[in-house]
């Protein structure tokens, strides 16, 4: 990509904008069932708010529901939060040269990396992750806090009328990780996640997405660490 990077604040939000909008098409019908499904679960329009503006992280989001409404401790809600985000983690590494050099953005970042950001900013030069990545990641929660908001102010009654709502996450990641395979043909990782997912499954169902990430990873480092195209022999 040789998109000319703008120098001005404004310019760039543009073209963050740009670069973003598509992920509103899939973050705020998802928001919206996210608020939805908390208000169905008697559960405050704040507390749905709140969530997206300091935990944003859409699995765990979805799964803290039941969990809220149950009565979960902190301990089970930590745990969960920690299986569920621990990709995190590994699809953020290849962006660590990237971070913005201020320190609040550089936290700001960190914190708001999500996959459908991470999908984005991945298709970028180097220098453009830089500039936009924190305007991106931005952008792209606010979208999920305007999608909770309303979803928790019209309430349950939605899903009557647009049933499947939470089907909407799902749908914008499969159609970024199709862009991304399109763009690098990089087979070998989707036939190695959907390995580890069928392992994962059978030998630890109650935990799958967990023991998924840590085959995954496994293998990520033993193809580094013994496997070099590049490296004479």
């Amino acid at each position: 990509m040789t998109s000319q990077l703008p120098q001005n604040s404004a310019s760039r939000w543009r073209l963050a904008l740009q670069y973003s909008c598509p992920i509103a098409l899939g973050y705020v019908p998802a928001g919206i069932a996210y608020g939805v499904l908390m208000s169905a679960a008697g559960l405050p329009a704040w507390l749905s708010a709140a969530m997206s503006l300091l935990v944003y992280t859409g699995a765990f989001q979805y799964a803290a529901v039941a969990l809220l409404s149950g009565g979960a401790g902190v301990l089970s809600m930590s745990f969960n939060a920690f299986v569920i985000g621990l990709r995190h983690v590994f699809f953020g590494l290849p962006l660590l040269d990237a971070l913005p050099a201020r320190r609040c953005e550089r936290l700001y970042s960190i914190f708001a990396l999500t996959d459908e950001t991470f999908s984005v900013l991945v298709a970028l030069p180097k220098e453009m992750q830089t500039a936009l990545m924190s305007r991106i990641a931005f952008l792209n929660q606010m979208y999920w806090l305007a999608g909770t908001l309303a979803g928790a102010l019209i309430g349950s009654g939605l899903t009557e009328w647009v049933p499947h709502l939470d089907f909407a996450l799902p749908s914008l990641f499969v159609i970024l990780a199709y862009e991304q395979f399109r763009a690098n043909r990089a087979w070998w990782s989707c036939l190695l996640a959907a390995l580890a997912f069928v392992a994962a499954s059978h030998l630890s169902p109650q935990y799958t997405l967990f023991a998924a990430v840590l085959m995954c990873a496994a293998v990520v480092v033993l193809r580094s660490a013994f496997w070099n195209p590049g490296r004479a022999a």
